[in-house]
């Protein structure tokens, strides 16, 4: 493996954050180099609150040491990355405090609880970006190669002109009434429910596979359970439950999006229908190895579904893996996105998605929530600077 660091010793990385998406970015910066030739890198200090728990986690994750104060392994000079795997009201303070002290930064979606909040984290990687340091959101599921090889047939015009999107994530771990009360159904600390947990993957998606992004949105929140058991009793829910939207993108796209975790039956489905005047495609989360693609310029007899089985080598990120026909799992999403990352480290060029793309669904998110309050109004999504590109 490589090294980029100037003194020729490995990346330093610490992770903030155990819980479950500290597991999934544990699980990826522990296997990545075993399948990709990245930088070399020290899996250095894992942080949590708890430090019994923190230290349990980090040696079964493969941390060298664990601790329970971020703003002190952030100043170590042995920390070169730090990957912000925390609740979102953390992510702001976090990232600023980190890019200011002069380390890459990867940080879970949604960029932030506000859109205030993910402006001055854009403002400071801005700023560090300048400085050589790179930043990156976690939409990791640009990263399905089922969904990179979707993107690899629109940007070729195998679909045409696409004239129209649909794209629904429905899950239902909070289906029961009973399911206790954590840090995601409180707008302080989570920002919003579905609409910036799983809708935000969503938006994302329709953008980077278009290519186009949101002009204008309406928008309907629900909550349907209202009052969820916590620790000292009976809490309020003060996030939504499910969230649905009409959008309108640049280059006369339109698009759907629905939204949901207590859609009975569902366990973790992100349903994306692309709609063009040469083609289709049609993908589901839950069966992730797998694109379904129409091709409409055949003759008309000949045209159907086929379904394509994502694990050849020539298809994105596969040729690291296993033989045709042994498909690989969701969590290796992240360690694509670890390779990624450090690859762009390496080569000191900005990897994507960048904060600025994650203010750009941050501005989204917001102009839903604005017309689910204001009831149907369509809101205008705010003009953003042009997303940066990969190796800019």
């Amino acid at each position: 493996m490589r090294t980029t660091d100037r003194r020729g010793t490995p990346l330093g990385v610490a992770a903030i954050g155990y819980a479950f998406m500290g597991k999934a970015h544990s699980n990826a910066w522990r296997n990545v180099a075993s399948f990709f030739d990245v930088p070399a890198f020290e899996q250095k200090v894992l942080v949590g609150r708890d430090a019994e728990q923190v230290a349990e986690a980090a040696a079964k994750y493969g941390w060298s040491e664990s601790a329970t104060d971020w703003r002190q392994v952030i100043e170590r000079d042995d920390i070169h990355v730090v990957d912000i795997c925390a609740p979102g009201w953390m992510h702001a303070e976090i990232a600023i405090a980190a890019l200011e002290a002069g380390k890459h930064v990867l940080v879970e979606k949604p960029l932030a609880n506000t859109l205030a909040e993910a402006e001055a984290m854009t403002d400071a990687a801005r700023a560090a970006r300048a400085r050589g340091i790179q930043s990156m959101i976690g939409f990791n599921y640009r990263r399905v190669p089922a969904l990179a090889l979707a993107k690899e047939l629109i940007a070729e015009g195998r679909l045409g002109t696409v004239r129209h999107v649909r794209a629904a994530y429905l899950q239902d771990w909070l289906s029961d009434a009973e399911s206790p009360m954590t840090w995601r159904l409180r707008k302080e600390t989570a920002g919003s429910g579905a609409l910036g947990d799983i809708a935000s993957h969503a938006i994302d998606q329709i953008q980077h596979l278009t290519g186009e992004n949101v002009t204008e949105a309406t928008g309907t929140l629900r909550t349907f359970v209202t009052e969820r058991p916590g620790p000292g009793g009976i809490e309020t829910v003060t996030v939504d439950d499910a969230a649905w939207a009409t959008l309108g993108l640049t280059g006369e796209i339109s698009a759907s999006v629905e939204a949901s975790r207590v859609a009975t039956g569902q366990k973790n489905s992100l349903q994306i229908e692309i709609y063009g005047s040469k083609g289709t495609l049609l993908f589901d989360l839950e069966n992730l190895n797998e694109l379904g693609f129409l091709d409409a310029t055949l003759p008309i007899r000949e045209q159907g579904f086929r379904r394509i089985l994502v694990n050849e080598p020539e298809h994105p990120y596969m040729d690291a893996w296993w033989p045709q026909g042994h498909v690989i799992g969701w969590e290796h999403t992240f360690t694509h996105q670890i390779r990624d990352f450090l690859t762009a480290i390496d080569a000191r060029t900005a990897p994507a998605p960048s904060f600025e793309d994650g203010l750009r669904i941050q501005r989204v998110l917001a102009a839903i929530e604005a017309s689910a309050n204001d009831r149907s109004r369509i809101i205008a999504v705010a003009p953003s600077t042009p997303a940066l590109k990969a190796g800019a």
